[in-house]
């Protein structure tokens, strides 16, 4: 078949690889433009641009996607196919229309659930035992377009985000080339979603990383388990933005402490008080500095029980 690739992010590199690799032909990729990225706010491409120009492979980065010139410029392709894992943006209906199938689309979730921009931050938030992947049409209504297929991965007491989306990049490849195959045969059907079941999963923001103490410990442990990498679970030690990287619900045995409160410290790291339990602090990442075990921060700050965050 001949696909037109979307896509940005280096998972969406993977799937286009895996694509390279195939009997399927990709004959343009349409990927973001070229934008400031990392420490140094350099300009630099996306791992779907530098992918498919070393395979020379042309690239499409428009601004706007209804713009007639990128129109006729993907059009001319005349794909079989469109793909689009984490682009970004939503395809508007004049590209929806172009190719000799339909678009297809890769989420991280078991669709209805967690339909939007941050599937598998909001699984583990919410303390999910189990997520997956979901190939689905693309349709005008975001993520609800009918299930080519599904696979299922366990959630594991000690993932986190960064953990399960790694995971992701390598189970769903035969799945994702296997349901391109059944499109060119035409051997597909669709499920369709019920929507009454499903839930959201909106744009992560930093705002929402800030540790408000008074919740219970599993909440937030599973809060800095969700946000990483980023925005990262956090609160502030004397006016600096310390970030929560690895933590540890424990009973509590320290009543006389109030929420935010430091209850304990050992050489695991330094425990504070919450809602209901104690939620053990074992890496942190303070501002300005570097990411360090709790204990190594403990005794360079000198944080003693009864400090209260």
């Amino acid at each position: 078949m001949n696909i037109v690739f979307f896509g940005s992010d280096d998972f969406a590199a993977v799937h286009l690889e895996a694509l390279f690799d195939s009997k399927h032909k990709v004959c343009a990729c349409v990927t973001q433009p070229d934008k400031a990225r990392g420490r140094g706010m350099e300009v630099s491409a996306s791992p779907i641009k530098e992918a498919a120009l070393r395979k020379g492979i042309p690239v499409l980065q428009p601004s706007d996607l209804k713009e007639n010139t990128f129109l006729k410029e993907l059009k001319a392709f005349e794909a079989d196919l469109f793909v689009v894992i984490a682009y970004g943006r939503f395809l508007p209906a004049e590209v929806l229309a172009m190719p000799r199938t339909f678009t297809i689309n890769v989420h991280s979730s078991l669709l209805p659930k967690y339909r939007g921009a941050a599937p598998i931050n909001w699984a583990i938030i919410n303390g999910e035992r189990a997520t997956g992947i979901s190939i689905v049409r693309v349709t005008a209504k975001m993520d609800a377009g009918g299930i080519l297929a599904q696979k299922k991965l366990k959630i594991l007491k000690a993932d986190t985000a960064a953990s399960v989306r790694a995971r992701m990049m390598e189970i769903g490849l035969k799945l994702f080339l296997k349901t391109i195959d059944s499109i060119q045969k035409g051997t597909y059907t669709f499920t369709v979603q019920d929507d009454q079941k499903a839930t959201l999963a909106p744009k992560l923001t930093k705002e929402l990383g800030q540790i408000q103490w008074n919740k219970q410990a599993m909440v937030l442990h599973n809060l800095a388990r969700g946000l990483l990498p980023w925005p990262g679970a956090y609160t502030f030690y004397q006016g600096k933005l310390l970030k929560i990287l690895e933590t540890e619900v424990v009973p509590r045995s320290f009543l006389s402490y109030s929420p935010g409160e430091v209850a304990r410290v050992d050489k695991k790291g330094f425990t504070v008080a919450t809602a209901d339990q104690g939620l053990l602090v074992k890496m942190v990442h303070l501002e300005a500095s570097r990411p360090m075990g709790a204990y190594q921060f403990v005794v360079g700050h000198r944080l003693e029980p009864g400090f209260k965050f």
